[in-house]
């Protein structure tokens, strides 16, 4: 069989980095949903290699989200990897150097590290119902760029969103109603939408959807001076997209 690297592991192994252990133990039994055993060969196993500072720091926000992409379709198109995550785990204890970080909605069905083919040590993950922004995440993505030295951050909104429906719906309840009025402004900015502005209609929650990463983004850079410099020196890029449940592709734009 192939072997098959996550992109960042790929860059690693490009750029001829140490202290990375190819080697797995023993071979690995997998039980299919018809309880059927398979065996999956030691050489097709990710054991402990993640994300090492030598090879953070000769990434760039363009080539972060190359591989980004790369691993988005390596998911679509089914081509994993299974790993040994205990023994990543042991080694990511001594510290970590993520690509990128991803702002994600509290959604299960948005598995981020697996949308893009990610493991221990790769990916910041900050998710929050509607993959707003508030003084807390702007911090953590503070955190994730200017001190940890992420090079990209990804805004990633997803198709059926609960909280966009919810706000379109304008939703009162608890807590939720203070987090929904942050996705409120990208409701009433499509007032000129033509179609049914409800939460029955697919394109306009798309639409909302859309319009809601994007002033995401514009909040991160008016509201975090740190990462509005970074990304004017080109130290950073951000970037929205829209997870797609049903192909799995992430679309960029």
């Amino acid at each position: 069989m192939k072997r098959i690297y996550p992109p960042f592991v790929a860059f690693a192994l490009l750029f001829g980095f140490s202290g990375i252990n190819l080697s797995c133990n023993t071979n690995v039994s997998v039980k299919t949903e018809t309880q059927d055993s398979i065996s999956i060969a030691k050489s097709d196993v990710i054991n402990d290699e993640f994300l090492h500072q030598e090879a953070q720091a000769k990434l760039t926000p363009d080539l972060v989200l190359d591989i980004l992409k790369k691993g988005n379709q390596d998911y679509v198109d089914d081509n994993l990897t299974i790993r040994n995550t205990s023994a990543r785990i042991r080694i990511a204890s001594l510290g970590q150097y993520p690509g990128a970080v991803i702002l994600s909605c509290l959604d299960s069905r948005v598995p981020v590290e697996d949308v893009f083919h990610c493991g221990i040590g790769d990916l910041f993950v900050a998710r929050v119902a509607g993959n707003i922004a508030n003084v807390d995440i702007l911090g953590s993505l503070e955190y994730g760029c200017k001190v940890s030295g992420a090079k990209l951050i990804v805004v990633l909104g997803h198709e059926h969103c609960g909280a966009v429906k919810s706000a379109i719906d304008n939703v009162k309840l608890g807590n939720i109603t203070a987090l929904l009025s942050k996705i409120l402004p990208a409701v009433d900015s499509l007032k000129n939408f033509q179609g049914d502005k409800t939460s029955k209609n697919p394109l306009f929650i798309e639409a909302v959807t859309k319009k809601n990463v994007l002033n995401t983004i514009d909040l991160i850079r008016h509201q975090s001076p740190i990462l509005k410099d970074m990304e004017d020196k080109n130290e950073i890029k951000i970037v929205g997209a829209e997870y797609h449940m049903e192909t799995g592709k992430v679309e960029f734009f």
